[in-house]
């Protein structure tokens, strides 16, 4: 398929379907077709998983334009591949191949890893309802480009983006206190970060709500592990999204413990987007 589609993994199994449905809208929303794909050991296997699957589209999305392949070889290594001409790849947080609960974490891991676009890991209970808010984890500037694909994604939605940027404060060393309060140097050392760590998305957002005037944001600053804040807030999200930096290769070996926290235990599904993918969406 040459023209922008969403590509989705299917293997027949419930939490596959709710994947089907994700990214039947998704690619709605970008105005796209979707592909779906079976990754199997033997072609002869994947026709009625795939009949189902482009019958349940017809249904619901009878003007949708849709391709439908079975694909040779492992889920991780299908749809790596099919990620290189995807504007974003859906996958259930269960099934594709049998793997399920903590195991799956490794082939959604090495997905986020490896893929050469956005991933969407459909997880949590929320349906594709598209009134709930989008949820960014910000980490700092170097988030550039999730945080482009999270102000697109609250535009298409219609929805508000809330921001949140984690951080805890580093041991500044003991000191004597200061008579005169919060002047001793721990503190204003303390001062100082409080003030830079609270900058961080006005500064990494500015160009982002001038491009985008008709999205509402609200950003929070917390001080407690980037992880269990975003997996507290994303109860009431719609889709949290993540950067994952890559090495000058473009492979990440290990996306850190934030996005293995989320895509073991979010609420909501979560949209992994590598650095240099924001034009993709």
């Amino acid at each position: 398929m040459t023209s922008q589609h969403v590509a989705v993994g299917v293997d027949g199994s419930l939490t596959a379907v709710r994947a089907l449905d994700w990214a039947a809208q998704e690619a709605v929303h970008r105005g796209v077709g979707l592909r779906i794909v079976h990754a199997v050991a033997d072609l002869d296997e994947a026709g009625p998983v795939l009949a189902s699957a482009v019958s349940r589209i017809d249904a619901h999305h009878p003007e949708l334009p849709v391709t439908a392949e079975p694909v040779e070889g492992g889920a991780v290594e299908v749809l790596v591949r099919e990620s290189k001409d995807a504007v974003l790849t859906v996958v259930g947080n269960r099934g594709l191949g049998g793997i399920t609960g903590t195991l799956f974490g490794s082939v959604s891991l090495r997905l986020a890893a490896h893929a050469h676009g956005p991933v969407l890991v459909v997880r949590g209970d929320h349906r594709c309802d598209g009134d709930r808010e989008v949820l960014l984890g910000l980490g700092g500037d170097a988030d550039a480009d999730a945080a482009a694909y999270a102000f697109q994604e609250a535009e298409r939605r219609g929805v508000r983006l809330r921001v949140l940027h984690s951080w805890s404060h580093r041991h500044v060393g003991l000191e004597l206190p200061s008579v005169i309060p919060a002047t001793s140097p721990g503190q204003r050392e303390l001062a100082l970060r409080d003030a830079a760590e609270e900058a961080v998305p006005r500064f990494s957002m500015a160009e982002l709500r001038e491009r985008h005037p008709g999205v509402g944001v609200e950003s929070h600053t917390v001080r407690m592990a980037p992880g269990h804040a975003l997996l507290e807030a994303s109860g009431e999200a719609g889709i949290v999204v993540i950067g994952v930096h890559r090495h000058a290769d473009r492979h990440v070996t290990r996306p850190g413990s934030v996005v293995h926290t989320l895509l073991h235990r979010s609420h909501c599904p979560v949209a992994i987007v590598p650095t240099g993918t924001a034009a993709v969406g």
